[in-house]
């Protein structure tokens, strides 16, 4: 500081400089270290917009995360609060693109190969809805179709159910396995154990959202095809002729029907098959999941998804109803349909969907797994309560 000549800076004017100098200098490293700690405890930005959160369910609080770390090669390295640490011999880390790449390939295989092999069953389930007075039951379903079209007629609408539910399974289970570590990422590990059961809800939810829209398209043709005997045999011959007929909406309007069949049937089907699992390994299955052999996992994998199906077909079969009169029907809307099928009409067909629906989920969860140790893809075993978690309520030393 320049002072005039002849004037002197006092001791105590130097103390006080130096004092508010230090003070400064304290502010500016505790401001850096609160960034610091906050960053991380609060890695990404979307935890950081959940704190401040203010639909937050009560007892609900982010635990601190590690921050990604960079590998040798300059990738982040994904963690997540559920997943078993890799074994040796997997042809991917956990969550990264290939696994999600081949998640979404297994759910190709599982969807679009099931669903393509029960096309008679459910074209028969599809006529009793919207017919229910000439096809009074299964074994008449398939009599009356067999007398009329032989038995090549059973096969109508496969091709659209093939590719329908081939991008249905690719979205479904794909986006899923997306999902689940993004929301995981958020609560962090403690609180991902605690909610398991809303992760699997949240995740397939989000991940069915967009499978519909997918799949809206193909199973509209599917459906003109098989209820309506004349209209079109094809693929090829369906889609032009709905499309001249109505428009791009002919392939869209059964989307918001889809949802309300589709989305209550996947998050049932997630969350029921890994409580489902969870629970087989802990009170059903003798030994520890990591003692059993692959085809005995794949085993419970099958019982769980069966299990899984029969809910599901119970859930979603309303909606299915409404669907199948819908796509059949020029003009009408979905609450036009539901008033006029009535409490009682909504359920017919139900048996065939049970049987359908549970087979067809199980089959599809054996795929699904199938692929992934075909592929050697990590299969984290069922959840575990962290050791953190016991420690804060007392059940470890």
């Amino acid at each position: 500081m320049d002072l005039p000549r002849g004037h002197s800076v006092s001791p105590n004017s130097r103390q006080q400089e130096s004092g508010a100098a230090i003070l400064r200098h304290r502010e500016r490293q505790r401001r850096s270290s609160a960034r610091r700690q906050d960053t991380a405890m609060y890695p990404t930005s979307l935890t950081q917009l959940a704190r401040a959160n203010p639909f937050s369910a009560p007892l609900f609080t982010l635990q601190k995360v590690e921050e990604p770390q960079q590998s040798l090669h300059g990738q982040r390295t994904r963690r997540l609060a559920a997943a078993a640490v890799a074994e040796e011999g997997d042809s991917c880390e956990f969550g990264s693109q290939k696994y999600f790449v081949l998640c979404g390939f297994g759910g190709i295989l599982s969807c679009g190969t099931t669903h393509t092999a029960v096309v008679p069953l459910d074209l028969v389930k599809c006529r009793m809805q919207v017919n229910p007075d000439k096809y009074k039951s299964i074994g008449n379903g398939f009599a009356v179709t067999v007398r009329e079209d032989g038995v090549r007629g059973l096969a109508k609408g496969w091709a659209p159910t093939f590719i329908g539910y081939s991008m249905q399974g690719l979205c479904k289970f794909g986006f899923y396995e997306v999902f689940k570590i993004l929301y995981s990422d958020l609560l962090g590990e403690e609180n991902t154990y605690l909610w398991r059961t809303s992760l699997y809800l949240a995740a397939s939810a989000s991940a069915e959202f967009f499978a519909d829209i997918a799949l809206a398209p193909m199973e509209a043709v599917k459906v003109r095809i098989q209820t309506q005997p004349g209209y079109a045999n094809t693929l090829r011959q369906c889609v032009p002729k709905m499309y001249a007929e109505e428009g791009l909406w002919a392939f869209y309007k059964g989307v918001v029907p889809l949802w309300m069949r589709q989305i209550p049937y996947t998050m049932m089907k997630f969350a029921c098959f890994e409580r489902t699992v969870e629970m087989l390994y802990k009170y059903v299955v003798p030994k520890p999941r990591s003692e059993c052999s692959k085809a005995e996992q794949l085993v419970v994998t099958f019982v769980a998804g069966y299990i899984a199906g029969v809910f599901c077909a119970i859930v979603s079969h309303p909606a299915d109803s409404v669907v199948s009169v819908l796509n059949k029907e020029k003009g009408s809307t979905a609450v036009q349909v539901l008033k006029r099928l009535g409490p009682k009409g909504v359920w017919k067909g139900l048996f065939a969907r049970i049987i359908m629906i549970g087979t067809l989920t199980a089959l599809q969860w054996f795929i699904y797994d199938s692929v992934k140790v075909y592929f050697r893809l990590p299969r984290p075993p069922p959840p575990e309560m962290p050791e953190s978690l016991k420690k804060k309520l007392g059940l470890t030393e």
